[in-house]
């Protein structure tokens, strides 16, 4: 049988830019394609092409920076099915793994050891119909669900998903963020507070540091 491999578009050392995790030094493996098209990509370059490399490969790399954490991301990681035992291979290595996820894709066979941080894609992001809702009573406290803001229509909308689906009990964290260059951050800020929801407000670290340069 063939060793397992995946098209990778890139792996790299850098602060984690969000979620829980967020400020804390971080290898990021991002897988590439996707089969989602949201307004506001910003990573749209892991579209196509990559480099194949096996699972070794992959371990190798993400060890030779001696990281406690490891992302995976994408594009969309679950969209490779060996997107799954590399995973698996990262926790079993020790580190503390994260996977960034769409929320277009079931979740349920990820290795329980990861924390999931699973998008709900809100009307303007142009992608909501792909909103995988059988994902959310897979959901513990160890994932985090993510919500990205495009405008005030979009914050009314995920503060009802958040009630409807009891978000905040479900997972370990429910995090809103505006769309860069899109949504005011101080207005949403505000709105969270007025409406006292249960979740972590935040801003995406790497654009407020390196403008979302590629590989960071």
């Amino acid at each position: 049988m063939a060793e397992a491999s995946l098209r990778i578009t890139e792996i790299f050392y850098s602060l984690q830019g969000e979620a829980k995790t967020i400020g804390l030094p971080t290898v990021f493996v991002r897988l590439t394609g996707c089969p989602l098209r949201c307004q506001y990509c910003d990573s749209e370059y892991a579209f196509f092409g990559g480099e194949r490399k096996s699972l070794d490969e992959i371990l190798a790399e993400v060890a030779s920076y001696k990281p406690r954490y490891v992302c995976v991301t994408g594009g969309e990681p679950l969209a490779q099915p060996n997107c799954l035992p590399l995973l698996s291979a990262l926790c079993d290595e020790g580190y503390e793994v994260s996977l960034e996820t769409s929320g277009a894709l079931p979740i349920d066979q990820v290795d329980a050891r990861v924390s999931r941080v699973v998008d709900l894609k809100t009307p303007d992001s142009g992608e909501s119909s792909r909103n995988l809702y059988e994902n959310i009573p897979r959901l513990n406290q160890l994932d985090q669900v993510k919500f990205v803001l495009c405008s005030r229509a979009d914050y009314d909308w995920a503060r009802l998903k958040v009630d409807e689906l009891k978000l905040a009990e479900r997972a370990g964290e429910v995090l809103f963020s505006p769309s860069f260059g899109q949504l005011d951050a101080k207005e949403l800020a505000d709105w969270v507070v007025q409406d006292n929801l249960p979740v972590r407000f935040q801003l995406q670290l790497h654009k407020l540091l390196w403008s979302d340069a590629p590989g960071h």
